[in-house]
């Protein structure tokens, strides 16, 4: 069966306030960076979308039981977890809904601990609520020239980590972004009951959980009795971040009640019109259709960068991508991520994520944003081997 959609099309994001496009030097740069797709979204979201607008009010919103129902009926058809009307907690976004999870849950001094390289908002959420941070760095394993490069838990390190009794609270990326592996059941099962073992609470932020290549993607709720708030938004799988719509689920009704007040504490109790109507358009059999054919669009990319990568750049190593549509490649042969994104913003107009952003495990590797038309990625990647050829 042919594809619906056509992912091939470009769209110019300049001049739009994009922060992904605007914020380059010029306009000859190509923006392979922040997670945001150069896609337009999933036709029935616009559709919904003009129809609200035709309306012509847009004033606060009361959030509809469709919207819990369309995200209820969502997990449980794609990944079989039957959630509760009653757990379901709104907010505006996945970092701030994990910003007011740790000023529910912990007071200023304790300890949070997070799996570097990872999201660089973790950092700045955890020292906004004047916590530190605790870090089991994942293990890398660099392949034997015929495996692919991936990462696994030092789970050794992760029981005294959460041993640790200023530990409060361990936020969890399942997918993990950067290093795009995705947690198995087994996995997720090891590190739940190690933090319920020790009283460490876990916030999972399963942002990227609709983004698997080869391999499932499990909900950490579904596997785990350990206490938890579990993250989910349609932002990344649709590209509608801008419409600013998130859930925590949360199923211990006295921990809901005290995130919910964090929520409110923190001013983003309130949400977009817009966002509401988009969620639940998404989260139709017409969405995921579109989705599945964007994720095939865009595998299809890693498929034909690490093919790219492998022919003209042998020294750079590309990491097996279970999940995300973010490219982890280990650098370090030539240079550090930091040196080497800052040569291809300015002798390419290539603009890369740093390793280092993720933290210091992340110093020798860059990311690559891959949701993009194939003709301007395979741009980006010949201009790229340009710099990396000549990195003297």
């Amino acid at each position: 069966m042919s594809n619906k959609y056509d992912f091939d099309i470009p769209v110019n994001r300049f001049d739009t306030n994009s922060y992904k496009y605007d914020t380059m030097p010029n306009k000859d740069t190509i923006p392979l960076w922040v997670a945001d797709m150069d896609f337009e979204t999933a036709p029935v979201i616009m559709k919904a979308l003009q129809e609200r607008t035709r309306h012509g009010c847009f004033g606060y919103t009361a959030v509809p039981d469709s919207f819990y129902q369309a995200t209820i009926d969502w997990f449980q058809r794609r990944h079989h977890w039957l959630t509760k009307r009653e757990w379901y907690i709104y907010t505006t976004g996945v970092v701030p809904a994990i910003s007011a999870i740790i000023k529910a849950l912990t007071v200023p001094g304790d300890k949070v601990l997070v799996q570097t390289p990872v999201y660089n908002c973790f950092f700045s959420s955890i020292r906004n609520n004047q916590c530190s941070i605790a870090d089991n760095t994942l293990l890398y394993d660099d392949g034997d020239g015929v495996t692919q490069p991936t990462y696994r838990i030092d789970l050794a390190d992760f029981e005294r980590k959460c041993a640790d009794p200023a530990v409060k609270a361990f936020i969890l990326c399942n997918p993990h972004n950067p290093t795009g592996r995705v947690w198995t059941a087994d996995e997720l099962r090891m590190m739940g009951d190690i933090c319920q073992r020790n009283g460490v609470f876990v916030i999972a932020d399963e942002i990227h959980c609709e983004f698997t290549n080869g391999c499932r993607y499990t909900p950490f709720a579904s596997v785990s009795t350990a206490p938890c708030a579990v993250c989910v938004s349609p932002s990344k799988t649709f590209n509608i971040a801008g419409l600013q719509i998130a859930n925590i689920i949360v199923s211990d009704e006295a921990i809901r009640r005290r995130i919910d007040k964090a929520i409110n504490i923190n001013e983003v109790c309130d949400v977009n019109p817009f966002g509401v109507i988009a969620l639940q358009a998404a989260y139709t059999l017409e969405g995921e259709e579109w989705m599945n054919q964007m994720k095939e669009y865009i595998y299809s990319n890693y498929d034909f960068a690490r093919k790219f990568i492998a022919e003209q750049l042998p020294m750079l190593k590309v990491v097996k991508l279970e999940g995300t549509y973010l490219m982890w490649v280990d650098v370090s042969a030539i240079s550090s991520g930091s040196v080497l994104a800052g040569r291809l913003l300015r002798e390419a107009n290539v603009c890369v994520n740093a390793g280092d952003h993720y933290g210091s495990a992340g110093r020798g590797f860059i990311r690559v944003n891959l949701a993009t038309q194939r003709a301007k990625l395979h741009e980006g990647l010949k201009r790229m081997a340009k710099v990396c050829l000549n990195h003297n």
